[in-house]
């Protein structure tokens, strides 16, 4: 019976080691690991908790979920330790090797190995091979090619309302008793002391409002340290 995996195998040519690692179909991560041309130590299986644990609150759980995470994890954990060479790019490949069933539990040299001889050396993403993956299982994926975009935050009232006052034309301003002074229109933000005044180009308007930001964050904290 052949067995659908996903997975990846990474060299770090520094120290001359490399880790191999996949997922299989059943929600199961197999690893090994071991010096370039020599036969690698492979780590005991790794079965999804969906598939393990008599906690009832797992039981709804998709099985791959956790594994394809783990799966992510290993391939970001093991670039920054250095293992940046794709020995074997990010793939997905049917295997003619049954995982042992139910649950493997000593580990299982004749898949890593499989997937090592079988596996082909085309570039691609981690990402763009789980997305196969799970596409060949008939699970939903993530849309491709969609940008993300930021949620929008709630407009406070007194904001939404100087909105209104600009949309309309007219003008923000401080109280006139003040001697130094700003002005805000829909064209422009103008600071001004007595009749001198200059105006604020987009990219000064922007660093002035990250300073206030600072600043009332700052003295808040100072209020709310106690004296």
């Amino acid at each position: 019976m052949a067995t659908l995996v996903v997975g990846f195998r990474l060299g770090n040519d520094a120290t001359g080691r490399q880790v191999t690692a996949l997922v299989t179909e059943s929600g199961v991560l197999h690893r090994a690991q071991g010096i370039y041309g020599k036969l690698p130590r492979v780590s005991r299986p790794e079965p999804s908790i969906a598939l393990t644990s008599p906690n009832p609150d797992f039981k709804g759980e998709n099985p791959l979920a956790r594994p394809i995470a783990k799966l992510r994890e290993h391939h970001v954990h093991y670039t920054k330790k250095g293992y940046r060479r794709p020995l074997i790019p990010p793939a997905v490949v049917r295997l003619d090797v049954e995982e042992l069933p139910p649950l493997p539990v000593t580990p299982h040299r004749e898949l890593l190995h499989a997937f090592t001889g079988a596996a082909p050396n085309t570039p691609q993403s981690l990402d763009t091979a789980i997305q196969a993956f799970r596409t060949s299982l008939g699970l939903p994926t993530r849309p491709a090619n969609v940008a993300w975009k930021p949620r929008e935050q709630p407009v406070p009232p007194r904001v939404e309302a100087m909105l209104r006052t600009l949309a309309h034309g007219s003008s923000i301003s401080s109280p006139p008793r003040l001697p130094v002074g700003w002005t805000v229109t829909g064209d422009g933000v103008r600071l001004h002391v007595g009749r001198t005044g200059e105006n604020l180009d987009r990219a000064a308007v922007t660093e002035l409002q990250a300073a206030l930001s600072a600043w009332l964050r700052f003295t808040a904290r100072a209020e709310d340290a106690p004296s």
